[in-house]
């Protein structure tokens, strides 16, 4: 199995997620993974390389992944979503600050609906 399958999860959250000047190459059996996105996103990724090697022993993976400030995530609403529900998935997020970066599609911040797609900014 070649590291890119290995951590193919891992760098398929890098990639759906637009980690920016994402480089993702391959040398001397270490796969090196660069780039640079938000405290959540490499958070997110850090998990998903915990979940694959969990003693951190295997030392076949560099993730260097720098924080940007600013930027924004679209969230998908699922059923019985709701702002403040949300905001629990991300640390440091209130309902009014997701109602605030959406006034332009809300009107109120007890009417969301499935499928919706809101701007969580980071």
């Amino acid at each position: 199995m070649s590291l890119k399958d290995k951590y193919s999860e891992l760098i398929a959250e890098a990639q759906a997620a637009k980690v920016s000047d994402l480089s993702i190459t391959e040398s001397d059996g270490v796969l090196y993974v660069n780039g640079a996105t938000s405290a959540l996103v490499k958070d997110r990724l850090w998990k998903i390389y915990d979940k694959i090697d969990p003693d951190m022993r295997s030392a076949d993976l560099v993730l260097d992944i720098s924080v940007v400030a600013g930027g924004e995530e679209i969230y998908e609403v699922k059923p019985g979503d709701s702002l403040s529900k949300i905001a629990k998935k991300y640390p440091g997020m209130t309902w009014q600050k997701i109602f605030e970066a959406n006034k332009h599609i809300l009107k109120d911040p007890d009417r969301i609906y499935p499928k919706q797609l809101l701007k969580i900014p980071l």
